[in-house]
């Protein structure tokens, strides 16, 4: 069994219609040290006492160890009907869950040293990119690597996290933003954004084997489709690191 600490709540809004941003503090007085691009796994039981748990990637800004009392943050996606949205839903302020990890690989990788990342991402899948912010920073300053991010959803009022990659493609020449809206294009549009799916316009950043390397993270179609057609852009599969993002109930 994995050790369980608890979470305590401090902070949350809307990112979205559907999507919430909850912000806790470990609450044992222990850190939370974890690698940008990992998760957490929240613990609780359905109304019948069936134990369960859902996966949330921290969203946190990361540079450092996260020392005992500093937040971290998730983004919930909330699906009708669900057990973790009524969960999360029904957490007040100084309310607690009980949580464990962190956990995963999906993180960028100290010996690297590839001249692009191409960062892809649907839904809440974006979440691990916003941790990575930092540490991405840092490659740019020190080895020149440039980034492009393609960020996927339907309208402009579910690209999650978007007032951040925005800034930061402001503060760094080398990161390259690319909204990619499905159904809804704002007015007067940045340069950058697309219409369609993310899928649909990587062929315009002509993916290298000899430069690049991919991150794939949310629905598991787009990252099925972007994976084969990475595939046939000629990247091997060590140069595509994917993880699927499933809303469960």
């Amino acid at each position: 069994m994995p050790v369980q600490f608890p979470l305590k709540l401090v902070g949350r809004h809307m990112l979205a219609p559907t999507v919430g941003h909850y912000q806790f503090l470990r609450d044992d007085g222990q850190p939370l040290d974890f690698q940008p691009g990992q998760f957490i796994q929240v613990h609780f039981h359905y109304a019948d006492g069936t134990e369960t748990k859902r996966s949330y990637s921290l969203a946190t800004i990361h540079d450092h160890a996260i020392g005992a009392g500093e937040a971290v943050d998730i983004a919930v996606s909330f699906v009708p009907g669900g057990a973790a949205t009524a969960l999360f839903e029904g957490l007040d302020i100084g309310g607690h869950v009980q949580a464990s990890g962190p956990y995963g690989r999906f993180c960028l990788m100290p010996g690297d040293h590839n001249a692009r990342y191409l960062l892809i991402a649907t839904g809440t899948g974006v979440t691990p990119y916003r941790s990575m912010l930092p540490l991405l920073a840092k490659a740019m300053a020190e080895r020149g690597v440039e980034v492009v991010l393609l960020q996927g959803a339907r309208t402009p009022g579910e690209l999650l996290y978007s007032e951040d990659f925005y800034n930061f493609a402001e503060q760094h020449a080398n990161f390259r933003y690319v909204p990619c809206l499905s159904r809804e294009l704002p007015e007067n549009s940045h340069p950058d954004v697309r219409h369609g799916y993310v899928q649909q316009h990587l062929a315009e950043f002509a993916p290298n084997p000899a430069t690049d390397i991919a991150y794939l993270c949310g629905n598991p179609d787009m990252v099925d489709a972007t994976f084969e057609a990475l595939k046939e852009a000629g990247l091997p599969n060590p140069q595509v690191r994917r993880e699927k993002y499933v809303s469960s109930k």
